[in-house]
């Protein structure tokens, strides 16, 4: 008997409709890819000055103070929750169409960085323009 011997070649694999396929994919999840732009606060920070405590403040002003629980009063008057709409109704009562007045935040320095954000970010919508955080100079700084 007589057995043929079957020629020995060897298996290809196509590459290049692989590499074909993978750019499809490549395209698709770029074309689909959402691109999201997160909200910003722009700020002009002030520059901090010896003479900062001879300069008055103006009369009228809008003053936001944080409590270290993070309850918020609008001008000495604290409202009835810390929730963003209270905080926001209770500014455009008081202050009107005033967009040109500056804004004092005042937080206690144990209050949480989201509820400071927050009232960045209420008097930033409304469009207040003139944004002042204050702090308390330590006793022991005045000797620079």
């Amino acid at each position: 008997m007589k057995l043929q011997s079957r020629s020995s070649e060897e298996p290809e694999i196509n590459v290049i409709s692989l590499v074909d396929v993978l750019l499809v994919l490549v395209l698709f999840f770029m074309v689909s890819t959402s691109f999201l732009r997160e909200t910003e606060i722009s700020i002009d920070l002030p520059e901090a000055v010896v003479e900062a405590r001879a300069q008055q403040e103006p009369a009228e002003k809008l003053e936001i103070m944080i409590t270290e629980a993070g309850a918020y009063l609008v001008n000495g008057r604290e409202l009835v929750n810390s929730e963003r709409r209270t905080l926001r109704a209770a500014i455009e009562r008081l202050v009107g169409e005033k967009r040109s007045m500056p804004v004092f935040i005042r937080a206690d320095a144990d209050a949480t960085h989201q509820a400071v954000v927050t009232a960045m970010d209420v008097a930033g919508q409304l469009g207040f323009i003139k944004l002042n955080i204050a702090t308390v100079t330590p006793p022991d700084s005045n000797a620079q």
